[in-house]
């Protein structure tokens, strides 16, 4: 599942649970393939941020390279990675926290 996230609801839809967040620019070819790798990922909480529109908060978690990922656990940052991903790596690295 697919969650556009803007600095309106960013804080309030990592406040709790496991979250997956995927800093992104529409113009990154990376991005594009990784919104392909989503499509098969559909009972998986990923929250997405377009940079070019919520600079602020890519600029608030030092975001420089796209496609960078976070994941929060209750709102806490437990995890950072760059870089396209298949859906392996993704559910890999998300087990780690459950």
């Amino acid at each position: 599942m697919q969650k556009q996230l803007t600095k309106d609801n960013f804080d309030k839809e990592i406040q709790s649970g496991l979250k997956l967040v995927e800093f992104y620019a529409p113009w990154c070819s990376y991005c594009k393939k990784q919104e392909e790798v989503f499509n098969d990922m559909d009972k998986i909480w990923i929250g997405q941020i377009n940079t070019d529109e919520d600079a602020e908060l890519a600029i608030r978690y030092g975001v420089h390279s796209f496609p960078t990922f976070l994941i929060f656990n209750n709102g806490r940052e437990v995890e950072r990675f760059s870089g396209l991903r298949n859906k392996f790596d993704l559910m890999n690295i998300i087990t780690k926290h459950i």
